[in-house]
């Protein structure tokens, strides 16, 4: 299924905020006492926004990146200046809509591939007009 309600947001990088960083990993096993983390800065929009000129957000609409890790209502972070290549989660405009699935180039043929096996993947022919409008760099999730 194609997205044609998909809306995009820029990055506001003039009015950057900065939170409180743990300078050392969260332990994902046993608890580590706080007294060892050292506070510092991060701005997220410094560490998702790679090519400000070239950044767009958008949120995910739909069930077929599930595998990906892409679920519906998720923020994806996408960036136009990177080059699309074979396995690479992508932002597609086909025939007029927008959706994002992984592509898979073959060297007569390339395929937009859902990561849902509910939903089928998409063979792009000469019938199709299609740009590959962005490389989705990271997903924002809500837990």
């Amino acid at each position: 299924m194609i997205n044609k309600k998909l809306i995009f947001f820029k990055p506001d990088t003039q009015n950057q905020k900065y939170f409180p960083l743990a300078s050392e990993g969260i332990s994902a096993g046993f608890p580590s006492p706080a007294e060892d983390f050292k506070e510092l800065k991060i701005s997220i929009d410094q560490e998702v926004v790679k090519n400000e000129s070239a950044t767009f957000f958008a949120r995910v609409d739909g069930q077929s990146m599930q595998g990906a890790g892409l679920d519906d209502g998720d923020l994806i972070v996408i960036d136009r200046s990177q080059e699309p290549e074979n396995g690479k989660i992508a932002v597609c405009f086909i025939d007029g809509e927008f959706t994002v699935k992984r592509l898979k180039v073959e060297d007569d043929c390339i395929y937009l591939m859902p990561e849902n096996s509910k939903y089928k993947a998409l063979k792009v022919t000469s019938e199709n007009q299609l740009i590959i409008w962005g490389i989705v760099t990271y997903v924002v999730k809500k837990v």
